[in-house]
């Protein structure tokens, strides 16, 4: 007997983190606010469903939720969200060993025979509780043929049986399972609430540690609560007593946090040196793990600003260490991946800025500006043009239809009659037969275009039928004429103040002929910028075709 109870006594005190701190009600569940809410409302109002899914991250709580949910479900003053925890059902619930919560892994039982146990089960009434309350954990393993036998009675059960499902891959679950139950995705845990947890644990295990040797404890554990509690354990048992961040680094494998900063700041201060030492040391670590405790460092620094890591230099970190994790996924040699990414750390350091260039490069102009002296530059006038006819222009167009498709320029030239082009309007007279009126249709958008380029770019066509008389086409011409005249004087005040219009064809070749001002061109702020930077000894001006 002595023996026995020494040996209960030794288990007591050698249970794991994990299950001594396990939830046993909902405000101790950690991280899954919105979850514990949802539930909460529906136990109190009495609005349960017959069936749920839980999904998420292993360690996120999913099987700890429906132990509580289920104790919820066959307390004596339930359903509620905060069960007594001195009834009958809640004590065995606590301990689970209820008769009417029955716990099915799917990953072991998961054939159609399995499940048709369960469904046989299902006939029969609870024996204690208000519920019979069935938890598959693992339910994505069960097969195709377990899925369709569950089916039924998934989405009809009799009301006294309640279904909670629980999986870390919601994905393979066929939808008619998914239709047919409540669905709660579980997230990861952020690290702050797993950092705040297991310094509520230290604090009631008597147990002294450093806060960044549990931050480092919370990012390998990588959002799962159960992984980080079970490096706690080992973490407890390897530093004896006293967890800080250097025995947590050496149990892990992870780089001791002093190191990473003296790596940075070798690469900061271009210490080539230093840095192929560092290569030689780290050769005994997982390359994968250092760069993520890099990326995990350079994110701290940016978000305490420190001076020495500027956002574009902590971008071109990133972007080098996120290159060298592909290339660690494709098999490359884990050792020579790192000595990269230390040597494109230090190259990136010695990029400059664009500012940083246009600053030396003034600095390095302004010695050459003031030896030099300046040189007068000629003002090259650009050459006045000659009138163009219209009919010159419009034999240049016959020309280049000629050139494009001879079909198209005979057809013109012998059905297309030109008129006159005044205020941008290239008048035509058009007596084309069927065929010809075919072959102009499909030419229409290579003559529009050659109109434009020779006319201009403005110009619109106006085709005249055949079959007008004369004395309308002269009364027509008359009539522009006129209204021509009445606008003379103001097309003269156009032309005298430099700004003529292209009311007609020899209007607009006058105002291509106004000769440049070179001087204020050479006065442009922008060019006398350009003076200063690159020090030219002769400057051409030259008119844009």
């Amino acid at each position: 007997m002595g023996i026995s109870k020494n040996l209960k006594g030794k288990e007591k005190m050698s249970q794991v983190l994990a299950l001594k701190y396990r939830p046993s009600t909902f405000d101790k569940l950690i991280g899954q606010d919105s979850i514990t809410q949802t539930l909460t409302a529906a136990l109190d109002q009495k609005r349960l469903s017959h069936a749920y899914l839980f999904s998420g991250l292993r360690g996120s709580g999913k099987t700890s939720t429906a132990r509580i949910l289920s104790k919820c479900m066959v307390c004596d003053q339930g359903p509620t969200s905060k069960p007594c925890e001195v009834c009958e059902n809640c004590q065995m619930a606590n301990e689970n060993r209820h008769i009417d919560i029955i716990e099915m892994d799917a990953a072991s039982s998961r054939k159609i025979d399995d499940i048709r146990a369960l469904i046989e089960q299902t006939k029969y009434k609870p024996n204690s509780a208000r519920f019979k309350i069935f938890i598959i954990d693992e339910v994505h393993m069960l097969t195709k043929e377990a899925f369709n036998a569950l089916l039924k009675t998934l989405e009809e059960p009799p009301e006294y049986v309640k279904f909670i499902l629980a999986t870390t891959d919601p994905l393979k679950l066929p939808a008619t399972i998914l239709s047919r139950t409540q669905h709660f995705r579980f997230k990861k845990i952020s690290k702050r609430d797993i950092v705040n947890h297991l310094s509520h644990i230290l604090n009631l295990e008597n147990i002294e540690y450093e806060q960044e040797a549990l931050e480092m404890l919370s990012r390998s554990g990588e959002g799962s609560l159960r992984d980080t509690l079970t490096l706690l354990d080992q973490a407890i048992i390897y530093s004896k007593g006293f967890i800080d961040a250097k025995s947590v680094a050496s149990m892990i494998g992870l780089l001791d946090p002093q190191v990473i900063d003296e790596i940075f700041d070798a690469i900061l201060k271009n210490n080539r040196s230093k840095i192929i030492e560092f290569v030689q040391e780290l050769e005994n670590y997982e390359s994968e793990i250092i760069i993520d405790e890099f990326i995990a460092y350079l994110k701290e620094r940016f978000f305490e600003e420190d001076i020495r890591f500027s956002s574009l230099l902590t971008e071109r970190f990133f972007r080098i260490l996120s290159e060298a994790k592909n290339l660690l996924f494709l098999n490359a040699d884990s050792g020579f991946v790192l000595s990269l990414v230390f040597f494109k750390m230090l190259e990136a350091t010695n990029i400059k800025t664009i500012d940083e260039l246009i600053n030396s490069l003034e600095k390095s102009t302004s010695p050459i500006k003031e030896t030099k002296k300046a040189i007068p530059t000629p003002v090259q006038k650009m050459p006045k043009k000659e009138p163009v006819d219209c009919a010159t222009l419009y034999q240049k167009l016959l020309n280049s239809l000629y050139d494009r498709n001879f079909e198209v320029g005979e057809c013109f030239k012998t059905k297309v009659e030109f008129v006159s082009f005044q205020n941008n309007e290239l008048s035509l007279i058009s007596c084309a037969d069927e065929k010809c009126k075919k072959t102009l249709r499909h030419a229409s958008s290579v003559i529009k275009f050659l109109v434009k380029d020779i006319f201009g770019f403005d110009t619109k066509i106006k085709m005249l039928p055949c079959d007008k008389k004369e004395e309308e086409l002269e009364k027509e011409l008359k009539e522009k004429e006129n209204k021509a005249n009445e606008n003379s004087s103001s097309m003269m005040e156009d032309i005298e103040t430099k700004d003529p219009s292209s009311s007609s064809c020899i209007a607009s070749d006058l105002s291509q002929t106004k000769e440049l001002n070179g001087k204020d061109i050479l006065n442009d702020p922008f060019i006398q910028k350009a003076k200063e930077l690159f020090n030219p000894t002769r400057i051409v001006i030259k008119q844009k075709v």
